[in-house]
């Protein structure tokens, strides 16, 4: 079902965007469909400030690093890049499910749902992208050792900010980054 709505997702902001697109591959690199996807991530934080009741208990989630040395970053290959964020986006799918759980409020319970959606959309044009050279890393559940590239947060409001600093930060890098992007814009 949330490969479905994933699809669904990815469908609407191409709709969103247009279609009088120069080729193909435009919508996927056209960073306006990652601005959608982080303005809903920031709306779920608004709406988190806003909850009273139902909106989870504390808990603590791995989440993955947001912070980029730009200098190491550039020096490593597109594929490391993919994999990194890959393995980012898990970590926010695998916290964001677990904090779903918890919550009994329907409208943020929506909202993280339509956040897991956005980031199976994101995992499904990185892969169309052809970025990586094996699929993303996901780990068995959320007691999974922290790694080096990721951290742990206590609470689910540095959920959602991690999650908007991710994608604001790694994913935009490799998307406007990415070989196909640059083969379109030159």
């Amino acid at each position: 079902m949330q490969t479905f709505s994933g699809l669904v997702s990815v469908l609407i902001v191409f709709v969103w965007l247009g279609g009088n697109q120069v080729s193909p591959l435009r919508p996927i690199c056209d960073l306006r469909v990652l601005e959608h996807f982080i303005r809903e991530a920031q709306d779920s934080e608004v709406i988190m400030r806003g909850c009273r009741g139902g909106c989870g208990a504390m808990k603590s989630y791995f989440v993955p690093l947001t912070s980029v040395d730009f200098a190491f970053w550039e020096h490593i290959d597109v594929h490391e890049q993919a994999v990194e964020v890959q393995t980012g986006l898990s970590l926010l799918v695998q916290a964001l499910s677990t904090a779903m759980k918890a919550v009994s409020n329907s409208r943020l319970a929506s909202a993280l749902d339509n956040n897991i959606s956005n980031i199976h959309s994101l995992s499904q044009i990185l892969h169309s992208l052809d970025l990586q050279q094996a699929r993303s890393t996901v780990l068995p559940d959320d007691s999974a050792p922290a790694s080096t590239q990721s951290q742990e947060v206590s609470s689910l409001p540095e959920l959602l900010q991690v999650q908007s600093s991710f994608l604001r930060g790694k994913v935009r890098l490799l998307l406007s980054a990415a070989p196909a992007c640059q083969r379109q814009n030159s």
